[in-house]
């Protein structure tokens, strides 16, 4: 039997909105020993009457064994974890955390594979550890992301994801919008499709990576598509967010 990972001291150093339901969070954590992008934590919260609420969330921030570690968090209304890490969290307050978890939705800058990403919501926060994993490899493999936010507004790392496209001749970024897309939008508008994959994905004989992360019916959905439009099923890695929603 293999031994637990061991729950360790995580302090919160910075918080950043990056939208009004979502803010990143880097911890600084003592005794990490790094991580690949891609895997996630386990939180640890403990109220002062001993109840405990544990939820996993994806690591956002690039592989490697920095010990400042960022997580990216979307507001859950009747969510145990989000609300305290969104509404109370306050840098220099301390919290558990253990990892890293997860050893088969990962990527790693070595391979010459095109990079197909396809997010939808706060399924962004893997992805992008692996887009900023990416950024400063040598000789990087051409990546695309296809991102299903529900408005403007709610599209996570925004800026970033803006100045990635502008830096990066390899690197294809697709928004879509479900509900709501002001006049003058320029990407695309509605669920992401069969038809909308044959249009922004790597084609199938390029053999690409695939990676998809969000809801588990978007998640489903898009795998089918994929493996319908010819795609290798072994190549299409995906993860679901929980029943609750705070999960990785």
């Amino acid at each position: 039997m293999k031994a637990l990972l061991p729950w360790l001291r995580a302090t919160a150093a910075e918080l950043r909105d990056e939208t009004v339901h979502a803010k990143s969070i880097a911890f600084d954590v003592p005794g990490w020993r790094g991580h690949l992008a891609g895997q996630h934590v386990d939180i640890r919260l403990t109220a002062a009457d001993g109840y405990v609420a544990q939820r996993s969330y994806s690591l956002s921030s690039p592989a490697g064994t920095d010990t400042r570690l960022q997580l990216t968090v979307e507001r859950v209304d009747d969510g145990e974890v989000s609300p305290f890490l969104l509404d109370e969290l306050r840098v220099g307050d301390t919290i558990e955390l253990r990892g890293p978890i997860g050893g088969y939705f990962t990527w790693s800058p070595g391979s010459a594979a095109p990079l197909m990403l396809i997010a939808g919501g706060s399924g962004i926060a893997p992805l992008m550890s692996m887009l900023r994993t990416r950024a400063p490899a040598s000789g990087r493999a051409s990546a695309r992301l296809l991102y299903s936010s529900r408005s403007e507004r709610h599209i996570i790392y925004r800026r970033e994801l803006d100045r990635m496209q502008g830096a990066d001749d390899d690197f294809i970024l697709t928004h879509t919008l479900t509900r709501e897309a002001a006049d003058g939008w320029a990407g695309e508008r509605g669920r992401i499709g069969r038809a909308m994959l044959a249009q922004r994905v790597f084609a199938p004989r390029e053999r690409p990576e695939v990676f998809v992360c969000g809801p588990t019916p978007f998640v489903d959905a898009i795998a089918d598509h994929l493996v319908a439009l010819g795609h290798d099923e072994s190549r299409i890695k995906t993860e679901r967010f929980g029943p609750t929603g705070e999960s990785k």
